[in-house]
């Protein structure tokens, strides 16, 4: 039986003063890392905390974060990490959505906690890091830094299953509110196993991490390096992303990660083309398809690196397929095939098995699929079947078995007799010189239905003449499919991790 704590403690034996991650102001290796991981656990089973609670993570990626992530498994309890950034009422939503007992944040952040006071009845206690005072509001049993610290430094002894809930990681869903993938420590450990196969990682491997912990493909960084020894190295400020590229260097990262926000910043707002990563071996984009164009200009940045373009999901504990880097060149726009342990089958609405070329729903099998969304059966049922879990993207395969994915089901506009599929759109707009990202969607229309609409981004601040853009998509596509408006806009709506929303977008039509 393998737990996901296992790795820093397997580590911690094997690979004592080996540096397990880096952030701005120092570095921890994992003799160090596990002691203060055994410290929260400890703390929390002090504070009341039973196998089986949720306990919410609110810090910003650190090395706080990763002993606290790894102290909540060891004790047994379940990791509810969320966003630096969330709102009041996504934190009251969480929090009550599942009764979280305990809380792991930061001194500052225990204003908006207090604020809550009343609202989330089930919150007993809160470890309070940092500098700073403690709200007088917060009615809650605390424990502080310098509490922590004093705290055992030995593995508690508590007795988890791998078959226990490790993981609830909240993804928006169709109903608005977000709904809590269930992920078990086999089901991480699994999907975990099959990364570091096909990457192949090693205890020399060091990624620089730019995504947020609670991202389901930041929190996988995290445990495929883990799993094998390796470092991450944390950079918190890809706000300037000219820094982002120098930690790169300075940490001598052999990977990087990004969704294709990522990118599409550092080839148009840095100078990375004429940077040198002598120590990076390897590339990952996931997230969101990256459109054709943009991936032909990532190849040519990055020549000297293996570029692994993947596709998975929250549900899926990070990763369902990936395509192999010497096949980049000849299947761009392919998502692979699926990974080690996984089955992707592309079935029509009646589950039986589409044909070559025939669009279908993508629907996975494997170890590391969910056990279900948390307190919501009905949306559950949506989702699991006898065939697996239904991701809600339409794809199809080619004759030698790869993978396209064709657009969301939700995300296809029915325009007068026509489905169009947005992805579509949105690749061949971004192959139009000026326009570095778009977001397609389907507005309200008497006529057609919905109408086509287009918001953009530039790379320049010159301006767009849409003239030439329509008559651009019209040399690439039928007329039914040509945006009827293009928007420009100085950024698209995204979430903490830099996932477009477009539900943002929609809103604004409603």
């Amino acid at each position: 039986m393998h737990l996901i704590h296992h790795f820093l403690e397997q580590h911690a034996q094997t690979l004592p003063e080996h540096i397990a991650c880096m952030q701005v102001d120092g570095e921890i290796n994992y003799t160090a890392l596990d002691k203060q991981a055994n410290r929260f656990a400890n703390a929390l089973i002090q504070m009341g905390v039973q196998k089986g609670d949720r306990v919410v993570l609110y810090l910003d990626n650190s090395i706080d974060y990763i002993a606290a992530y790894y102290g909540i498994l060891k004790a047994g309890a379940v990791t509810v990490a969320i966003y630096k950034t969330a709102t009041e009422r996504t934190l009251r939503y969480i929090f009550n959505d599942c009764q979280v007992k305990a809380v792991i944040t930061q001194k500052s952040a225990t204003k908006i906690l207090a604020q809550l006071n009343g609202q989330i009845p089930d919150l007993h206690s809160v470890i309070a890091l940092g500098k700073g005072k403690i709200d007088e509001g917060l009615k809650r049993n605390i424990c502080t830094e310098n509490e922590l610290v004093e705290m055992p430094d030995t593995k508690p002894a508590r007795n988890i299953s791998a078959d226990d809930i490790a993981s609830i990681i909240y993804t928006s869903g169709s109903t608005g509110d977000a709904r809590g993938a269930m992920l078990t420590h086999k089901n991480i450990v699994a999907n975990t196993r099959s990364i570091v196969s096909y990457l192949k990682l090693t205890k020399d491997d060091r990624v620089l991490v730019i995504l947020p912990f609670p991202y389901v493909y930041g929190a996988s960084l995290l445990n495929t390096h883990f799993s094998v020894g390796g470092s991450v190295a944390l950079e918190n400020r890809f706000l300037f992303p000219g820094v982002a590229l120098k930690t790169m260097q300075e940490t001598q990262a052999t990977g990087f990660s990004g969704v294709p926000s990522t990118f599409a910043i550092l080839l148009h707002k840095t100078s990375v083309a004429e940077m040198e990563f002598p120590h990076l071996r390897y590339i990952t984009q996931a997230g969101g398809a990256m459109a054709p164009q943009l991936i032909r200009e990532v190849m040519q940045v990055f020549k000297r690196q293996q570029i692994f373009i993947m596709y998975g999901a929250t549900e899926a504990s990070a990763r369902l397929s990936y395509l192999d880097p010497e096949k980049l060149p000849q299947k761009i726009g392919s998502i692979g095939k699926a990974i080690p342990g996984v089955e992707l089958r592309i079935l029509r609405d009646d589950g039986s098995e589409a044909e070559a070329g025939e669009t279908g729903e993508i629907v996975a099998r494997g170890e590391n699929i969910m056990q279900g969304y948390w307190n919501a059966a009905e949306e559950t049922a949506k989702v699991l079947s006898e065939h697996g879990f239904h991701t809600g993207d339409l794809g199809k395969r080619d004759d030698e078995g790869f993978l396209y994915v064709v657009g969301r089901k939700r995300d296809m506009i029915k325009s007068g007799a026509n489905r169009v599929s947005a992805k579509e759109v949105e690749e061949i707009l971004c192959e139009y010189p000026d326009i570095l990202e778009s977001a397609v969607i389907g507005v309200a229309d008497e006529i057609l239905g919905e109408a086509i609409h287009a918001f953009v981004v530039l790379k320049n601040s010159d301006g767009l003449d849409e003239k030439k853009v329509l008559s651009f998509c019209r040399e690439k596509m039928p007329e039914f499919k040509v945006p009827r408006k293009i928007i420009v806009e100085k950024t698209l709506p995204k979430n903490a991790s830099g996932k477009l929303m477009k539900e943002a977008l929609r809103k604004r039509y409603q």
